[in-house]
């Protein structure tokens, strides 16, 4: 249940709106599922609209990427939990930057950072959206993108800064309340959703360029 606290904007998870919020303040954990911290439970605060992606959802997408995302170059926008970053740190990514704006948020992943002694992580305690807006197009081979829910002007302003971001055979990878169709979306022109699904409110979706012929 969502307690009714402010929304606390783009670089961080709280939303009134967002149906996976949590309330309450206390810890619990998330387990990471694959690579070489295989099964590590790490702590995850139990704050408001903090939502971490369901683990099937983290197994189905890091099946679709092919387990391993050794050498590959990875942003997470909306680290939340962490648990995308740490999933593909886990896998062998080279470098994993995780954007959170929640100063609480983020020393728990600087925690959990530590605690594996994950030296690939780098963590950026900031707002998601100014970030993208100056990293350099293609430096990285997988976004993952998940802002808050509820928010269409979000969603759309997060979609059009991460799409540039992205090498030009790399992969975007979106979480939101609705399904993502890049028909409607101007700032996925040239994009095609190669696998999505569902669970319970979360729509996930892979995409990536169309090949020019």
């Amino acid at each position: 249940m969502t307690r009714s606290s402010p929304s606390r904007g783009p670089g961080g998870r709280s939303h009134q709106s967002d149906p996976r919020a949590r309330g309450g303040g206390g810890a619990h954990t998330i387990r990471i599922i694959g690579g070489d911290w295989k099964r590590t439970p790490l702590p995850v605060l139990d704050l408001d609209g903090l939502r971490p992606t369901p683990d099937r959802v983290r197994e189905t997408l890091f099946n679709w990427l092919g387990q391993r995302l050794d050498g590959l170059r990875c942003l997470d926008l909306f680290a939340g939990s962490g648990g995308l970053g740490f999933e593909a740190a886990s896998r062998g990514a080279a470098r994993v930057v995780m954007v959170e704006r929640s100063a609480r948020a983020a020393a728990q992943l600087r925690a959990n950072q530590a605690r594996l002694g994950a030296r690939t992580i780098e963590i950026a305690e900031a707002d998601a959206l100014r970030l993208a807006a100056n990293l350099a197009p293609g430096s990285f081979d997988v976004v993952f993108l998940d802002p808050p829910f509820g928010d269409t002007a979000l969603l759309g302003r997060s979609l059009e800064l991460a799409a540039p971001l992205v090498a030009p055979d790399g992969w975007l990878y979106v979480e939101s309340g609705e399904p993502i169709d890049p028909a409607v979306q101007p700032a996925l022109a040239g994009w095609s959703v190669v696998r999505e699904g569902r669970a319970g409110a979360v729509h996930y979706h892979l995409l990536q360029r169309e090949n020019e012929e």
